[in-house]
């Protein structure tokens, strides 16, 4: 069964990450707001990949001297979602 998380983000121009999972596995993630480009870009890229492998690969990634990024706030959320 799908579970669904809305995620608000914090010190991106993404606002929100909404991620759907299923036994573990990442369904679908789509991002509002931010680079729409590279925001699809990683959305693909988590597709069908175990939560706990995402977390490790998007954990820490910094934009811009920021201290966190799309990719970092997307951890985030699926360690929320956990």
């Amino acid at each position: 069964m799908s579970r669904i998380t809305h995620y608000t983000t914090h010190g991106t121009c993404s606002r929100e990450i909404v991620v759907a999972t299923d036994n573990g596995c990442i369904e679908s993630v789509q991002f509002v707001g931010g680079c729409h480009g590279n925001t699809q870009g990683i959305a693909s890229l988590v597709r069908g990949m175990r939560i706990e492998e995402a977390i490790a690969r998007l954990e820490g990634i910094d934009c811009n001297g920021k201290g966190t990024s799309c990719p970092d706030q997307l951890a985030c959320a699926l360690r929320e979602h956990l």
